[in-house]
């Protein structure tokens, strides 16, 4: 696979690509950690979207990821968020305009993924920092099984391979940015991405 691996450019996001649209820009995306994995932090996402019906949330898939509407104030929203959930865990909110700018500007590239690997990213619940070089690849010698290729801002860009012990190299994240991350693969962000842009088209 011949991937251009490089840190990410300031320049590379373009704000008047995205639709200038009052709900879409007001909208948050929720990721939360380590959720409905082996049997651990387990709950149903969708009846906990029911409950949150004031901030006009909708649920994306089973590991804990949420577009909100109506946020109100962030703070406020996590609280209310973390007290709905039976068990404590890291949420990472991000602005919905920022996950349309990672979907316009294709950090992946053209080129299709091999079907061992899993393209992903990772969203730092804080800023953290940026390590000295990358790409980084995991483990540092013979076959890599997770390989971070980028950064900008607050999202950590990568491909892992499907191996048993690929979790705990994506565990490694966390120490290398210093910072708590939350990982989805890149098909949940391109869903996250549909989802916007169909209520931004509706609402025009």
């Amino acid at each position: 696979m011949s991937t251009s691996w490089r840190s990410w450019p300031s320049d590379r996001f373009q704000p008047n690509a995205l639709a200038d649209n009052s709900s879409t820009c007001m909208a948050l995306v929720a990721f939360l950690r380590g959720v409905n994995v082996g049997g651990h932090r387990t709950f149903r996402p969708s009846v906990l979207a029911r409950e949150l019906t004031d901030y006009d949330v909708v649920n994306v898939g089973a590991a804990g990821t949420f577009v909100i509407w109506k946020p109100g104030p962030r703070s406020r929203f996590r609280a209310h968020l973390l007290r709905k959930l039976p068990f404590e865990t890291e949420i990472a909110l991000c602005d919905g305009r920022d996950l349309l700018r990672l979907e316009a500007d294709h950090p992946f590239g053209p080129e299709p993924c091999p079907p061992d690997v899993v393209r992903f990213v990772s969203i730092l619940s804080k800023a953290g920092r940026v390590p000295a070089s990358i790409p980084i690849t995991l483990p540092p010698e013979g076959q890599w099984l997770v390989r971070v290729i980028a950064s900008k801002d607050r999202f950590v860009f990568g491909e892992y391979r499907r191996h048993m012990k690929t979790i705990g190299y994506l565990g490694q994240i966390d120490k290398l940015f210093g910072a708590p991350v939350t990982t989805r693969n890149w098909n949940t962000i391109l869903a996250i991405a549909r989802i916007l842009k169909d209520k931004g088209n509706k609402d025009r």
